[in-house]
């Protein structure tokens, strides 16, 4: 697989800005992160044989549940089983024998995940399990269950997605559920290759939808499974590189909720509200006719209404593209306030309260 690089030190953070664990260097690194876990998910032992899957479940939290989500907007719509993403601590009860269960957990000790997936490898389950260490790990040569290691130098979960969503479609194609897995994470890395040139270049989409963004608190719109996982992935990028405010709605969906919440404030929407709109090739043909009524209509009670078009050749390469404009996105939120985007104290703290109980 050939991987795209830039070969040029504009892949780290701008001059002078804060960013202690590297987060644009991580970010831009992408391309050959998604390239790389293609290997890795190679030749694994004790995968189940197709005809014995019923179902797929994928277990995650965080930026490690949003590896699940886009798992079912690319491989959902083809395999002949359905596929499911858990973000708890609780599993459903049809788990057993015949599921095909996927732990994601970069640290390997996310609590939810970790009781998820020991309840599911107690219920006969076949398990895979995708991390870089910590208790999952152990837990999986305890069971037997194959597993994929994720590089230790990734700064934080949420850098990891390449790492951590790839394997498990690499596994379906394997195991015979996602014949062509391969060529779609191959043209995906040609895409994010040629959008990361872009976006590390002076003046460049992301800066420019940053400071149009500003201040004001970002609803990402997205379409059907791909624009949904786009979208949440923007939002909690914005959380937390950024550590502000945002949040998410999904097309069709909205049209039949959420406008209807907008008459009322306009005056106070209209100050700290922007849309953004996230596009791709595989909308409905009535979901775009609403984006462009929903746009009309918004328009005088936000800030502003902003489109981004995803590139790229099929399902996987548009997502990761859109994944990696918020994501520069997020980070340029944080460099225009000042802020440090790798750490994030409260996420820890809550961690640590929560041991305490």
């Amino acid at each position: 697989m050939t991987v795209p690089s830039t070969g040029t030190p504009a892949a780290g953070a701008p001059a002078g800005v804060l960013d202690s664990l590297g987060m644009f260097a991580a970010a831009a690194a992408l391309p050959e992160q998604v390239a790389h876990a293609v290997g890795v998910a190679r030749g694994l032992p004790g995968l189940p044989d197709r005809e014995y899957v019923e179902q797929v479940v994928v277990l995650g939290m965080g930026g490690s549940g949003i590896a699940g989500d886009l798992m079912v907007a690319v491989a959902g719509p083809f395999l002949p089983v359905p596929i499911i993403v858990v973000k708890s601590y609780d599993l459903p009860d049809f788990v057993g024998p015949g599921s095909l269960v996927f732990a994601l957990s970069f640290s390997g000790d996310t609590e939810e995940t970790v009781e998820a997936a020991g309840e599911a490898a107690g219920a006969g389950a076949d398990m895979v399990v995708v991390t870089a260490g910590g208790e999952l790990a152990r837990l999986a040569g305890e069971w037997g269950a194959a597993a994929v290691p994720v590089p230790g130098d990734i700064p934080q979960p949420r850098a990891a997605l390449g790492a951590m969503a790839i394997p498990p479609l690499i596994v379906l194609e394997e195991i015979g559920l996602f014949p062509g897995a391969t060529r779609w994470v191959e043209l995906a890395v040609e895409q994010l290759g040629r959008r990361r040139d872009m976006l590390v270049s002076p003046g460049n989409l992301a800066e420019q939808l940053a400071r149009t963004i500003g201040r004001t608190i970002p609803l990402v719109h997205g379409a059907q499974a791909v624009g949904a996982a786009a979208a949440l992935r923007w939002k909690t990028q914005v959380n937390e590189n950024a550590k502000s405010p945002a949040f998410a709605a999904v097309y069709p969906e909205l049209c039949h909720n959420e406008i209807a919440g907008w008459g009322q404030n306009g005056d106070v929407t209209r100050q700290i509200m922007t849309i953004v709109n996230l596009r791709h090739d595989a909308e409905h043909p009535q979901v775009v006719r609403r984006f462009d009524l929903v746009a009309d209509l918004l328009r005088e009670v936000v800030a502003d209404v902003l489109e981004v078009r995803a590139s790229g050749e099929g399902d996987l390469a548009q997502l990761l593209d859109l994944v990696l404009v918020g994501d520069f996105v997020s980070l340029h939120l944080a460099a225009q306030e000042g802020i440090d985007p790798g750490p994030v104290p409260v996420l820890d703290e809550i961690k640590v309260r929560l041991r305490q109980a």
